[in-house]
């Protein structure tokens, strides 16, 4: 108790330094899954996948068949993801950052099943799967 009472600012800065740490494990996210998850969701074929990055990132590679609206354009372009409402609809970005964002933009426009790709194109690359170009 003596070395706390010393040694306060210290303590409190790795209090708060580790706090800061915890925090994003704590908040909540949009339901995520895995590479092996989406593969499974694809192969079953009621799925809409929406990459979600720049259209340059998109050239660079992408999954098979997915639809490329940028994050910033989404809520404008949603119109054209009418038409799978009633599929799961998988958000792919880079590393999965972005897509709680979109994943909440879509619940909002009334889809029903979202998921983010967790970890984005960089998991599925390292998985060794496949991508297009």
């Amino acid at each position: 108790m003596k070395f706390i009472l010393d040694h306060l600012f210290i303590v409190s800065i790795v209090v708060l330094s580790g706090g800061a740490l915890l925090l994003p494990a704590l908040l909540p996210r949009g339901k995520r899954a895995s590479t092996l998850q989406v593969t499974q969701l694809m192969n079953r074929g009621k799925t809409v996948l929406v990459d979600i990055r720049s259209a340059d990132e998109f050239a660079k590679g992408h999954l098979r068949d997915a639809k490329n609206i940028p994050l910033s354009d989404l809520s404008s372009r949603i119109a054209e993801l009418d038409k799978a409402k009633n599929k799961t609809i998988v958000v792919v970005c880079q590393t999965g950052a972005r897509a709680d964002k979109a994943a909440k933009i879509l619940e909002a426009a009334g889809f029903t099943d979202v998921v983010g790709l967790d970890g984005g194109l960089t998991a599925w690359q390292a998985a060794g799967l496949p991508t297009a170009k």
